[in-house]
């Protein structure tokens, strides 16, 4: 299950992805927004801007801005960021991986299979799924609501 870390994190990132190429934003203004707790979301942006995803200014007319496009931050890069493998075991991670301590041989393994197949098809949808496609379909949304 993603951690609520992750989820915040997803939620700041939609929300400077909507004034992407417009400016800094306070980071009060995301924690009202997006309803964070200010100083848990200081220590979430600042893990996001030691990866490169956002960056801040200090002063006036600073807070925090997306470095990359929103198209170009998948849910997957945010998710290994604050949660770590996507996959199901250790011994089917492809960053992550570790060993199964209950395993005797990794070729004679009946779940391994199942698992990869799992985590593929996680990594995938998580891979193609971008800080730009939560905006689409807000966009969808309120467009619904006209």
């Amino acid at each position: 299950m993603m951690s609520m870390k992750c989820k915040y994190a997803i939620k700041a990132l939609v929300r400077l992805g909507q004034r992407f190429g417009q400016g800094y934003m306070q980071t009060k203004d995301i924690s009202e927004k997006e309803q964070i707790p200010k100083k848990f979301l200081e220590q979430i942006l600042l893990e996001l801007k030691h990866a490169r995803m956002v960056n801040s200014k200090q002063g006036l007319g600073g807070g925090y801005c997306l470095v990359k496009h929103p198209k170009d931050i998948s849910v997957a890069d945010v998710y290994r960021l604050f949660d770590g493998a996507i996959a199901l075991v250790p011994c089917v991670s492809l960053n992550f991986y570790e060993k199964c301590d209950d395993c005797k041989s990794e070729n004679d393994c009946m779940f391994r299979p199942e698992f990869i197949k799992i985590r593929e098809g996680a990594r995938e949808v998580m891979s193609k799924t971008s800080i730009h496609s939560f905006l689409q379909h807000a966009k969808k949304q309120s467009k619904k609501k006209k």
